[in-house]
């Protein structure tokens, strides 16, 4: 999958807010707007030629006057709307200077895991509460919210809810899991920067990676660092 969209598709930045109570920030859609009174996490449209995470840092500041850094890439999804095609590029931010204000009129709520899962999120967002359980430090192949397996063929996969993540060692076997069907990809092995750059465009799915410090797997679009003990 390519991360270059189509020009029909809207490119929508988002910021999965946390606060030190690991409570999240949702925003709900004006009057006036499309899908007004729906719930979604705080962003909105790139423009044209523009960073990702500079339109993020504009974004956030422009809609709850917030100054960001260090954002960590999440996922990117893709959603038809009555309207047309969004892309929605979604990143957690755990570094943030200011309060967040509701500066275009919307109402905010902060939710905690359990309650983000029954609220009214807009179609396109509800994927990114499952994702938000994965952690920045990938240490245990099990949790109840994820597994990890080395089984690229994930037309078996368990059907208890839990993200199924797939150990790749190489690029190709990569791209065979998301193919496949996996939450998420944990690389076995240290890549070059290069293709992890390559691989974290290519791909929508959160990646972890091995042999870089938290800060430097985000700057590379890597969702966070895989400790899985071999």
């Amino acid at each position: 999958m390519s991360s270059d969209s189509p020009s029909s598709a809207i490119h929508v930045v988002a910021g999965a807010l946390i606060d030190a109570a690991e409570r999240v920030l949702i925003a709900q859609r004006p009057p006036g707007k499309h899908l007004a009174g729906g719930w979604e996490f705080p962003g909105g449209k790139l423009r044209p030629n523009e960073d990702r995470r500079a339109g993020l840092k504009r974004e956030l500041r422009e809609e709850i006057g917030i100054e960001i850094s260090t954002p960590r890439p999440l996922l990117r999804l893709r959603h038809n709307y009555p309207f047309g095609e969004v892309l929605l590029d979604v990143w957690v931010v755990r570094r943030y200077v200011g309060e967040p204000q509701a500066l275009d009129g919307q109402a905010l709520r902060w939710c905690t895991q359990t309650e983000l899962q029954t609220a009214q999120l807009l179609p396109a967002d509800k994927p990114i509460v499952a994702a938000l359980r994965l952690p920045e430090r990938l240490t245990r192949e099990y949790t109840p919210d994820y597994t990890v397996t080395e089984v690229t063929d994930l037309s078996h996969r368990a059907r208890d809810g839990r993200l199924r993540g797939v150990i790749c060692a190489s690029l190709p076997e990569a791209e065979a899991a998301v193919a496949g069907g996996a939450a998420f990809l944990v690389l076995h092995r240290v890549f070059p920067r290069a293709q992890i750059s390559a691989l974290c465009d290519a791909v929508f799915v959160p990646v972890y990676v091995r042999g870089f410090a938290l800060e430097e797997a985000w700057a590379l679009g890597a969702s966070g660092i895989s400790e899985i003990v071999d």
